[in-house]
Order: structure tokens, then sequence, then C-alpha cells
């Protein structure tokens, strides 16, 4: 981990969100999504990897502590799906973490703002319905109701307008979040 990205602020832990680059983010990330989507919500059975792991990309939030190495509290992947047509899923915060209110919401902003660096033209995600007041608030509209994988979800858009181009994602952003675990 890059030490010098990341700030200490006092009562508060910082983490740093960028696309994965070393292997340890990538298998830190994978077990996350394990935990959450196939152990927690048993989604999955086993292992929550398809096909578009192949051509996604792996966005992570990593916990930044002084003498500490990073641990990944935080991941999402995008891809493109045609051209200019870029989606966002599995997007996936360790249970200890999702009371800091910001990791989920920071992978989300990088997620839109990296593609649309890309070339993104419209941006979507399949999104479960209990996570549908976080995507309104962060500029995201309701296209469809739907049913996958046998639970409610929410074919969402989000308004780029409100995404800047980010073209520095393997550096990413930092998000600041509530002290304690």
């Amino acid at each position: 981990m890059n030490d010098d990205l990341c700030v200490e602020v006092p009562a508060a832990t910082t983490f740093r969100i960028r696309w994965a680059g070393a292997q340890w983010e990538a298998e830190q990330a994978m077990a996350l999504r394990r935990a959450v989507f196939c152990h927690e919500q048993g989604i999955f059975a086993g292992d929550d990897r398809d096909e578009t792991d192949a051509r996604a990309q792996l966005l992570v939030a990593v916990k930044c502590e002084a003498d500490a190495p990073g641990m990944v509290v935080g991941t999402v992947r995008i891809h493109e799906e045609e051209p200019g047509v870029w989606f966002g899923s599995r997007l996936a915060v360790h249970a200890a973490y999702r009371s800091h209110g910001k990791i989920g919401a920071t992978l989300i902003r990088l997620a839109v703002s990296s593609a649309h660096g890309l070339g993104c033209t419209k941006f979507l995600a399949h999104v479960q319905s209990q996570n549908v007041p976080l995507f309104r608030r962060l500029h995201w509209n309701v296209l469809a109701e739907e049913t996958l994988l046998g639970r409610p979800h929410h074919l969402m858009q989000a308004d780029l307008d409100y995404y800047p181009a980010c073209l520095t994602p393997r550096i990413g952003m930092p998000a600041m979040g509530r002290s304690g675990a």
C-alpha cells in the first residue's frame, strides 16, 4: 500500500478508494464478496465469481492505518457492456464498516467517475431494493423494477452530470469515516 495517499485524521478513520492494483487487494476483495453475497446474504453457493469478472475492473476501499498492512473493507466492479455503456455490480462493504457511511458512496462515485473518464455515456446497475435510497441520494434514477437471483432489484442509471470524469482511478480518492471499527 502507498502510505503517502492516506491522511491521518484525529478521531476518524481514513479509507482510500481506488482501482485494485495489487494481488492482495483482489484476493481480499473476492473474499469480501464471498462473505457478503454467499455467507451473509445466501445469494450464491460457494462463490459469486462469474464471466464478468474476467473483463471487469475491480475497485477497492482500503482502510489506512499507520504501521499496519492495508485491509480491503469495500469493493465494487465495473465493466463496459457495449461501447459507452458501463455497468457496476457486486458492491460490498464489510459489515463492521457499513456504519461509516462513506465507503459505499465513495466506491459508487469512483466507479461512475472513472468509467466517465473512459468514455462512458450511460452507467447502469442492478441495485438490490434495500439500497435504492442510497443510489437515489447519489443522483441515480430507477428505470425498472425486476427480480434477479430470486430477489427484488431495480435497474438504475447514474446521472452523469453529477460525476465528473476521474482520470486517476489508480490513485483514487479518500473517504473519511467515524472512528471505531
